[in-house]
This record gives structure tokens, C-alpha cells and sequence, in this order.
């Protein structure tokens, strides 16, 4: 399922709002997430939902703390138009897949049931149908997500940890 940002330029700080930035608790974040767009997002959204997101998403300063939220209350990622290439390195550093679709917005309505087809590099529509793709994760982000991010992809490069690269 999905929930939809259509603010270009979106700081993601928004999620908890700035007040909260320095928190750390995952389940206190996932309990304030979204409060100020939608008060029963956090008793809807259920594992494996995605965020939809227009251009330059994630914009701003990015602080960990709003998708430490969005992975506490099982987010599986984030699609958008495009995206602020520091929120974007940073999260994709954490193992939390990212994938920039020009024309997402046009296929995509609020918890229309979506699915991300990663053979194909497709979202496909299930809700209202349709199909549209998007330029493939490189080899090495695809690894890193895999990994569970950037530290354990190191980790098993070196063959020190649980990441070892496909």
C-alpha cells in the first residue's frame, strides 16, 4: 500500500516533526510519525507499506531520526520523482531501498495496493492497474541493500559479518 507526498521539495524531518529530531527511541517515533498529515497513520500503515514522494524528496537537512519512524512502523521504502541525493545516499547507507520513478504520482494514489518488481524495475499498480519503470539500482546499491546497508555490505566484503555480497 502506499502513502503519497505530493510536496515537491518535502524535508522529511517533517514525519516527526522538528521538535522531535533528536529523539532516538524507534517506538516513541513510530508513535508521533505523520501526526501532523494524518493522526491514524501509524494504526494504519502495516508492514511492507511504501512511501510515495514527488521531486527532490527528502530535501533539507536529513536526520535519521523520521525514517528511523518510517522502518519502525514497517515501511519497506521509498519511491519518488526524484530525490535530495544527501537524504538519498544516507538512507540507501542504512540498507533502505530508494527508487527514483519519474511519473510515479500519475500511477500512484493514497493505499492504492502497489507492488515494486525488481527483475523488471517496475511498479505495478494492483489497485486501478498499470505498470511503469524505473532505471535500475546499480549492482553495488543493489548489494548494499541486500546487506542491510553500507556497513554490513563493508563488513562482508571484508568477510567479517553477515552482509557478504550476493
Amino acid at each position: 500500500m502506499a502513502f503519497i507526498f505530493t510536496d515537491e521539495n518535502f524535508d522529511v524531518d517533517q514525519i516527526v516533526g522538528v521538535k522531535n529530531i533528536r529523539l532516538q527511541d524507534e517506538q516513541e517515533l513510530a508513535r508521533i510519525a505523520m501526526q501532523a498529515y494524518d493522526p491514524s497513520f501509524s494504526r494504519d500503515v502495516r508492514p511492507g507499506d511504501i512511501l510515495i514522494g514527488a521531486a527532490n524528496f527528502g530535501y533539507g537537512h536529513p536526520h535519521y531520526p523520521p525514517m528511523i519512524a518510517m522502518r519502525g512502523l514497517g515501511i519497506s521504502g521509498v519511491i519518488a520523482e526524484s530525490f535530495s541525493p544527501g537524504y538519498w545516499w544516507g538512507e540507501m547507507a542504512e540498507g533502505f531501498p530508494q527508487i527514483a520513478c519519474a511519473g510515479i504520482l500519475g500511477l500512484v494514489e493514497r493505499w492504492d495496493d502497489i507492488e515494486v518488481d525488481w527483475a523488471s524495475s517496475s511498479i505495478i499498480n494492483h489497485s486501478k492497474g498499470g505498470t511503469l519503470s524505473f532505471d535500475p539500482l546499480g549492482r553495488v546499491d543493489q548489494e548494499i541493500i541486500k546487506a542491510g546497508g553500507l556497513i554490513r555490505f563493508l563488513k562482508g566484503a571484508k568477510g567479517e559479518g553477515p552482509g557478504e555480497p550476493a
